[in-house]
């Protein structure tokens, strides 16, 4: 054989946006296919997906993709890559359900036959590789790590995960395999690093649902949980809570009921009783004492629905004094401040909040010991922590320096890195094209960063419109200019302003037009330029300056009268 090679296109220096891809000889195998959700200021912005162009440039090579799980950050970009190239897909019954969902949505029907179900006991044989798998424990069911043989010893990728000897039978960690991969020889070790700075365990299930009934119980209105629509596992324990406290579920949304029926047709999720779940139309006639509304979504999603509760603008529930909104899920960083001001919009409209978090250790993920006792199971001559930001992942290597790891065996990529293993020595080969794609409705990759700053100021500064209609035969202005403002002066207020710029630009104009060499780009930068030092000098705020310069007839109609 030639070399190993492991790319990362995603999920390194980030959270989410999973996607590795592995170099067997020729063969390349691809795992996971993640996105991640916009940060705020990433205006208009719907996804963020991984860069393909490498996987384009040798989709002929692409023997498989391979889901660890069904979480968007594992697998939602996947329609987008099968736009671009074919090939089979494969993961356990739960992960393919979903991705056939998301796949139809896209309107990529037709490659649904290329869609494999495998579970922790199929072992796939390719010509550089025999691919297997084994079961994890995360916050959805059927999630599995990935290993590939190499002549060099194993790839093993973990997915998302973490340990939990309390865990049910769907969700249960296979802690006799992770001892046969390690005694067989592991190259290189690829673990979930998102949460290697927290250090304290995370409860059971037993105490979380115990925990949420008693709220719940303790609770005189009604109860509105948000959680992540895709975190099976905390819609499962919110079902077990509202039957131990008498309570009906009324869930918001066709996207999460889709899921659950997904789920429910699967048996992954449990109905511990038919009365438990209720028709949304129904609910005006439940006492508020027994009912639950679960609003569910993408990251940030159920906290928009929240605000539009506590703003009378949902359209199925306005938050009221003794409610209780219950966040269900743990906040991101980046969601930590939106979700204080929530909380205080949910205050304001009466209601109160209460946080999973305050009652109990809840995390899909590994913490310091779960990542060390991998480490122990597996044995990995090299470890590549993944799947976290830099702090996370520098966490995760002290963790490993903790365990004799040295820092030649911690292998610390950023995205497009091509790292070479050879049966002596290991390298940063070369680079890949990597890096973020914005998607924004249909356009995949054509909003970069000067579209995105322009939204921003237009969000922030807003819109100055300068219209005018010139002659250049005539050398003169036959119409304005007009002058609109959105966003940034109240018109009827500013008229001394807008006047004023109204003359600049007359000014400008005529100087353009009275030379020689006329030239459109010049006239419009020279507008720009002036009414934007203009508007600074008396605002301080810098709208963007939008010229408007047309070309108009230079005819002119003879006097009538």
């Amino acid at each position: 054989m030639n070399a190993v090679k492991i790319i990362p296109l995603g999920g390194v220096r980030e959270e989410g946006k999973n996607m590795y891809v592995v170099e067997i000889d020729e063969a390349i195998y691809v795992l996971d296919c993640g996105l991640v959700f916009p940060e705020d200021e990433m205006l208009g912005i719907d996804a963020v997906i991984p860069d393909f162009t490498y996987l384009e440039e040798n989709k002929e090579r692409v023997v498989g993709i391979f889901l660890s799980h069904g979480h968007a950050d594992a697998m939602g970009a996947l329609p987008y890559l099968l736009d671009t190239l074919e090939a089979p897909v494969f993961g356990t019954d739960l992960t393919i359900e979903l991705a056939k969902l998301d796949a139809k949505a896209a309107g990529l029907g037709k490659h649904l036959d290329n869609f494999f179900v495998i579970d922790a006991e199929t072992e796939i044989e390719f010509e550089t590789s025999t691919v297997s798998f084994f079961k994890t424990t995360h916050t959805i069911p059927e999630s599995v790590g990935i290993v590939l043989s190499t002549p060099l010893g194993a790839i093993v990728y973990t997915g998302d995960f973490k340990f939990d000897s309390s865990a049910s039978e769907l969700y249960k960690t296979d802690f006799g395999r992770l001892t046969d991969i390690g005694e067989k020889g592991v190259l290189a070790l690829l673990s979930d690093s998102a949460d290697a700075e927290i250090l304290t365990n995370n409860d059971s299930v037993t105490t979380i649902v115990g925990n949420m009934a008693d709220t719940f119980m303790n609770t005189p209105g009604r109860v509105i949980i948000a959680s992540i629509g895709s975190n099976i596992a905390r819609i499962q324990q919110v079902l077990n809570a509202a039957y131990l406290s008498g309570r009906t579920v009324f869930f918001g949304g066709n996207q999460l009921m889709q899921l659950i029926d997904v789920a429910i047709k699967l048996d992954k999720i449990q109905i511990p009783s038919k009365d438990v779940i209720g028709q949304m139309k129904d609910m005006t006639k439940t006492p508020d004492d027994k009912i639950i509304v679960l609003e569910t979504g993408n990251v940030g999603e159920p906290i928009k629905a929240l605000q539009a509760m506590a703003n009378n603008r949902h359209k199925t529930v306005h938050l009221k004094e003794g409610d209780l909104v219950y966040i269900g899920t743990t906040p991101s960083v980046a969601m930590e401040t939106t979700q204080a001001k929530t909380a205080d919009m949910i205050y304001r409209a009466g209601a109160s909040v209460r946080s999973i978090k305050e009652d109990a250790q809840v995390s899909g993920h590994a913490n310091k010991n779960d990542l060390q006792f991998m480490l122990n199971f597996l044995k990995p001559h090299y470890l590549i922590p993944v799947n976290g930001e830099s702090r996370t992942l520098h966490a995760h290597a002290k963790l490993a320096q903790e365990l004799a790891y040295t820092d030649d065996q911690i292998l610390m990529p950023v995205l497009g890195d091509v790292i070479e293993f050879k049966q002596d020595s290991v390298n940063i080969a070369a680079s890949v094209p990597a890096g973020d794609v914005l998607v924004d409705g249909s356009g995949v990759g054509d909003i970069g960063n000067v579209v995105l700053r322009d939204r921003r100021i237009l969000s922030e500064d807003g819109i100055f419109v300068v219209v005018a209609t010139i002659s250049r035969r005539l050398k003169r202005v036959l119409v304005g200019p007009q002058i609109t403002s959105r966003g940034f002066v109240f018109m009827k207020t500013s008229l001394d302003l807008i006047e004023e710029c109204s003359d600049m630009t007359l000014d400008v104009l005529e100087e353009h037009l009275a030379k020689d060499d006329f030239d459109w780009g010049n006239l419009k930068s020279d507008l720009r330029e002036k009414i934007g030092k203009y508007l600074f000098k008396e605002t301080k705020r810098r709208p963007v300056i939008l010229p408007i310069i047309m070309e108009g007839s230079s005819y002119q109609p003879e006097d009538e009268g």
